[in-house]
This record gives structure tokens, sequence and C-alpha cells, in this order.
């Protein structure tokens, strides 16, 4: 019978929509000031898959990848999604209409994980209302998505961002292994 032991640290990271830099720069500053040093943040992507936040958002909509340097727990996850939900409305307070949506997630050296509020069948229920989303496992040198994961997941164009994470992620989880041994 195997033995309960606590989860490995996770490598955090949200993905960020957003249409003017400047509110994609004071989310960035306020994610860094709630969960530390960002230290690998992507290229922005045109997110063109669909309309849905084009009311609220205006166009065209972008969506930039930022990932936290310090390791967490995965048991996180819900607790970010929640602050990150609450912080899409203080920063949306001045303007009447959000200006950023703020989608949590971690992956880990064979898995990308996002957070999400909406239940569907490959979702597993955490707690306070927030769903795991797999997104994509990592095989063949890159994460892989499921018939499920979003589209924009889906088409390749976060993979070299993807890829760095991990490879940062690798780096970090052997100094964590170095100073945690079983």
């Amino acid at each position: 019978m195997a033995e309960p032991r606590p989860p490995f640290p996770v490598k955090y990271f949200i993905a960020v929509l957003f249409k003017d830099k400047a509110d994609l720069i004071v989310a960035c500053k306020q994610t860094e000031e709630i969960w530390g040093k960002i230290d690998i943040q992507g290229d922005d992507h045109l997110f063109d898959v669909t309309d849905y936040y084009h009311k609220e958002m205006g166009q065209p909509i972008y969506r930039r990848l930022i990932a936290f340097e310090k390791l967490y727990d995965p048991i996180l996850l819900v607790t970010m999604k929640l602050r990150c939900n609450e912080l899409e409305l203080e920063l949306s307070f001045k303007k009447g209409k959000r200006v950023v949506n703020l989608d949590a997630g971690y992956l880990d050296h064979n898995k990308v994980l996002l957070a999400s509020a909406k239940e569907a069948g490959q979702k597993i229920y955490l707690d306070k209302g927030i769903y795991a989303d797999l997104a994509g496992r990592y095989k063949a040198g890159k994460y892989q998505s499921f018939e499920w994961s979003f589209p924009d997941f889906k088409d390749g164009r976060y993979d070299k961002e993807l890829c760095a994470f991990r490879k940062r992620y690798m780096e970090q989880m052997k100094l964590w292994r170095k100073n945690n041994p079983a």
C-alpha cells in the first residue's frame, strides 16, 4: 500500500487577457504583490478564438502568460483563482467593466492545469466553486492538448512559453529536491 505524501510544489502562472497594455502592466504589478516576482513572461498573442469578451473588453484582445518565480503547493489553485476574480473586479472599478481577465493555472513536469469556475465533464471539483481543468500533458517535448482544451491552448500558440515555464520549473525542482531530500 502506498503511503500518502505531500505533493511536490508546482509552477503557477496566469493567462492574462487584455486590450490595453497599460492594464496588463497594472495587473502584472498587482499579481506580483500577491504571489511574488514574475520570472517569465510570454509574448502577447492575439486572442481570436472567441468573441465572448469583445462586448466587455473591446477588441483586439491579447493573451500573455506570466509565471511566478516561487513554487507553491498545488492546493493553492482554488485560492489563486478566487483572488484572480477579485483582482479583475478591483481593476475594473474605475472603468465599470473588466479590463483584464485572469486565468490561474499551474504546471509541473507532466501536466498543465487551469482553474475554472465552470463545471464540465472533464473538470474535477476542488472547493469553493472552483474546478481543476486538465489542459495538457507533457509528451514528446511539449505540452499536448486534449479534445476539451481551450482552442488557443490547442493550436500551439503558447508552446514556447509553456516549455520555458517547464524548463525553469525543472531547474527549480532540482534545487528543491537537493534542499528537501526524501
